[in-house]
């Protein structure tokens, strides 16, 4: 039966995972460690999320449940994916009672959040409360969580508390509180600027850890001010020593080494407390000297402290005992397969490099250079052997050999300063006034070249200085004739065809030595195979290789004074004067400017190329335009109102009025004349925008009313784009199109008197048409039927007489109505047939229009009464010419014909209303 129940037991530890999980997470650590891709991966998490999002979601979740919901969303996380549905949850967990529960939730929420989020302030008040805890493994979470989440804003709120838990009876919360105190240091300095002195306090602990922790602060502090810690070098020295002689408990030993990381971070302090200080680095020689000779190199944590050891005994005050055992432990590390080690030890050396011990370093250097495969290390290695060969060359032999080997192994990985900065040394010399001296390095670097110049395979970059050296001192010093060095250049040519950088140099040398011995006096004896080679390069692709060997046949047909000036001798050793403003040419420049030419301008002075006379050019402006501009877009500018100043006998409009959409005339004719503004305005038969005195911006050019009139001597006027001719004949489809849109743009007001006309003209079509119209709002109900607009266009031409302008010119009087003769009012209904009392004017009877029956009257149009006597007067002839729009007897004319003939006009004809009316 025991057996039995040990057995159910083993199996229900199976099933909840044998650590208190429960299965379904035990899967889900497995499926995920056995994922093949990331994409796979993510799915998993991805489906985990819902999971989790619908299990915290529910009510009555066990807060056993819940730890394991907010374990896996620690996973969510770490797996790169959003879990902050779940933060809360982190961070009331916080505030349970359960100490297992609460380390959960504490390491949820250092995990998750960090010092700015939100929800931190929700987690301050819990962390006060636990930091007062008797639980020692709570204060110890309460501290983890304010090392990381406390800020600048919340310190002084948990600063009491943690000053206090320095002394506490418990290593870990002291340990931990020093840790916070830094913490704070590093996030505000001034917030425990007080508090400083308990870190030399915690030197002397019991325990090594807080002891350790106390090392990491004072490490910072020294490094900002050394001076204020050099009371404490014995104290340091001395703990270095205890730790050295194993007197730690064992528990600090890593692979066989006593506190390995405490003493890497006192041989840093030292190192800051004995830089330039001969008598702080005397109390160190001894324990430093005793860490070079006990610590076991058998690990990697033992060389890291030799290494730290070794930087020390570089740093401080030097002593010739600690440096020959610093050089040996080098030495050793030269030996170490560990690539990182070398490395490290390589810079070490760099930095311990002088003129004594330059040759051995320089050459380990270089055999490892030569021993790696990573060519950006090679390059480094590269440069530094450069470097200290030029500081501490011992010898112009050796630093001839040296930067041989270093181009001929490093090839072309090394910088091309490297080569311009060897040719400028060679040339230059060693900046003395020895010239025996420069002469022999010169002739050293000559005959190492010519010696190298057989090996196969040698760097295009080497190639380039051995060229530029043979060129200019390959003849110098008398041991090699020209027709030697000048075969060697042509070997160069012809062994490397598809180098043209290396022919170039080559072909230029060749010309060097030329001028150098034409300008001795001596004649050139030029080998077949180079002028086979000058003549095969004249006809070279590359204009750089043809312009070379023209020259240098040129330069073979000059004397030697003109040879002497064009290449002199040993000229790269010349300064060159460089005048930046240029000033030998002030005075070609004061010449142009007596002849007329326009002074310089600064491009920081130059403003936009709005005229010829700017320095932009246009194809600069475009060039500018294409790339990304970054700057802000400029506010529009407001367009000052424009007052047009109206005819002495028409009332000034100011309103602006919507234009119609323009139509394309075949003739267009154009009067700038703007006297006859108002009377265009009234013939006009369509509603206009004034747009005197206003610069177009966009669209086709249309022409307001007041810069366009009509003359008698023209066949079509054009107004804002639409042509009336002067038989009135205007396409019916413009201007339907016309108002239509103007009816959808404005609403017109219309006066009562012209609403009776409209009714007794055309009829009443629908109630709506009784309104008056409002001036607020816009409605169909408003305006005629848009075929009523196009029949009746003086309708929507007197529109915008309503509205007048607050000017001087007094209102004329309304014209009286020619149909009402009778005081009745608007809903009266018209006769039965208003155009035979029109016919009445155009009989041979009416000889005179009466003024209460003016039809022009009537529709603004101040005419003289038509009659024989004054018909073909110059008065008549002068209104009519600044009228646009048909004759009006002509048009009554037409429509008397029209009825003899037994056509009546009605709304369905707009042609003839169009001719009536015009």
């Amino acid at each position: 039966m025991e057996q039995l129940k040990t057995i159910g037991r083993e199996l229900a530890m199976g099933s909840q995972g044998g650590w208190g999980q429960s299965k379904e997470f035990l899967d889900l650590v497995k499926s995920i460690g056995e994922a093949r891709s990331k994409v796979e991966e993510d799915r998993i998490i991805l489906r985990e999320i819902e999971t989790l999002k619908r299990r915290i979601a529910e009510p009555d979740v066990t807060r056993r449940k819940m730890k394991e919901y907010i374990i896996r969303l620690v996973y969510v996380e770490m797996l790169g994916h959003d879990a902050s549905f779940g933060y809360i949850h982190a961070v009331k967990m916080t505030h349970d009672d359960n100490v297992s529960h609460k380390r959960t939730g504490y390491l949820a929420v250092t995990l998750f959040l960090n010092e700015d989020h939100d929800l931190i302030i929700l987690i301050v008040n819990t962390i006060q409360k636990d930091l007062r805890s008797d639980n020692y493994l709570v204060v110890c979470a309460a501290l983890t969580a304010v090392c990381k989440l406390i800020n600048e804003e919340t310190i002084p709120a948990v600063l009491p508390q943690v000053v206090e838990l320095i002394g506490h009876s418990k290593e870990a919360v002291r340990k931990k509180a020093i840790m916070a105190l830094h913490r704070f240091y590093q996030r505000a300095p001034a917030s425990v600027a007080h508090l400083l002195s308990h870190f030399r306090k915690r030197l002397s602990d019991n325990d090594p850890g807080v002891m350790g922790a106390a090392l990491c602060p004072l490490f910072d502090l020294i490094t900002a001010d050394v001076n204020s810690y050099k009371d404490l070098v014995i104290s340091f020295v001395s703990i270095l020593k205890q730790v050295a002689e194993r007197r730690l408990p064992k528990a600090y030993d890593y692979h066989q080494t006593p506190a390995p990381f405490i003493q890497v971070k006192l041989l840093k302090i030292l190192a800051l407390l004995g830089s330039g200080d001969k008598q702080a680095s005397g109390h160190m020689y001894t324990v430093l000297g005793e860490i070079i000779r006990k610590v076991e190199m058998s690990s990697n944590i033992g060389n890291a402290v030799l290494y730290e050891c070794i930087c020390c005994v570089s740093s401080i005050h030097p002593n010739t005992k600690l440096l020959d055992a610093a050089i040996e432990t080098t030495s050793k590390f030269l030996k170490d397969p560990d690539d990182t080690l070398k490395r490290k030890t390589f810079e070490l050396l760099y930095k311990m490099t002088k003129s004594t011990n330059v040759e051995v370093i320089v050459d380990r250097m270089i055999d490892y250079m030569i021993s790696i495969n990573d060519n950006h290390y090679k390059t480094e290695i590269a440069s530094r052997c450069v470097e200290l060969a030029e500081q501490f060359a011992p010898s112009n032999q050796w630093f001839i050999q040296t930067m041989n080997k270093v181009f001929e192994h490093a090839g072309d990985l090394v910088n091309v300063k490297v080569a311009h900065n060897l040719m400028r040394l060679i040339a230059e010399g060693f900046g003395e006034d020895d010239e025996g001296a420069d002469s022999q390095l010169r002739s050293s670097a000559v005959s190492s070249y010519l010696g190298i110049l057989g090996e196969p395979k040698l760097p295009s970059m080497f190639l380039q200085v051995i060229c530029w050296v043979l060129g200019e001192y390959g003849t110098a010093d008398g041991n090699y004739s020209a027709s030697y060095i000048i075969g060697k250049l042509c070997d160069v040519v012809e062994a490397h065809p598809n180098d043209i950088t290396v022919k170039a140099y080559a072909i230029t040398g060749i010309m060097k030595i030329c001028a150098f011995e034409v300008a001795a006096g001596r004649k050139v004896e030029m080998l077949s195979e180079c002028q086979s080679l000058i003549e095969e390069l004249q006809a070279s692709h590359s204009t750089d290789l043809q312009q070379r060997a023209y020259e240098l046949k040129a330069l073979l047909g000059l004397d030697s004074h003109a040879v002497q000036h064009v290449m002199p001798l040993d000229a790269s050793c010349e300064d060159i004067e460089v005048d930046k403003n240029l000033s030998f040419l002030n005075k070609f420049v004061q010449q142009a400017i007596e002849k007329g030419s326009q002074p310089y301008i600064p491009e920081s002075e130059r403003s936009g190329f709005s005229d010829v006379g700017n320095f932009k050019t246009l194809n600069q402006h475009e060039n500018a335009g294409h790339g990304l501009r970054f700057e802000a877009y400029e506010l529009p500018k407001p367009v000052p109102p424009v007052n047009i100043s109206p005819a002495p006998h028409a009332p000034q409009i100011t309103h602006i009025i919507p234009v119609s959409e323009p139509s394309y005339p075949r003739e267009i004719n154009q009067n700038p004349n703007p006297s006859s503004s108002a009377d265009t305005s009234s013939a006009n038969s369509e509603i206009k925008l004034q747009l005197g005195g206003v610069p177009m911006k966009w669209g086709k050019p249309t022409y307001s009313s007041s810069s366009s009139s009509s003359t008698s001597g023209t066949n079509s006027n054009t107004a804002n784009g639409v042509v009336a001719h002067r038989d009135g004949a205007i396409t019916a489809a413009s201007q339907t199109r016309d108002f239509t849109y103007n009816h959808r743009r404005q609403q017109v007001e219309v006066s009562a008197e012209k609403q009776r006309l409209a009714a007794s003209l055309f009829g009443k079509s629908s109630k709506s048409e009784k309104k008056v119209p409002s001036t607020n709002k816009a409605s169909k109900a408003s305006f005629p039927n848009t075929e009523k607009l196009a029949a009746n266009p003086l309708t929507a031409a007197e529109a915008p007489k309503e509205k007048i302008s607050n000017s001087s010119t007094p209102l004329p009087p309304p014209p009286p109505d020619l149909l009402d003769f009778s005081e009745s009012s608007p809903s009266i209904p018209p006769p039965e047939d208003p155009f035979k009392q029109l016919e009445e004017l155009v009989g041979p009877s009416a000889a005179v229009v009466p003024e209460t029956h003016d039809i022009m009257g009537l529709y603004g149009l101040n005419f003289s009464p038509v009659t024989p006597a004054n018909r073909n007067s110059e008065e008549a002839n002068i209104v009519v010419a600044n009228k646009k729009g048909p004759n009006l007897r002509d048009a009554l004319e037409k429509d008397s014909v029209a009825r003899q003939v037994g056509v009546t006009p009605t709304g369905n004809n707009p042609n003839l209303f169009r001719d009536l009316l015009g």
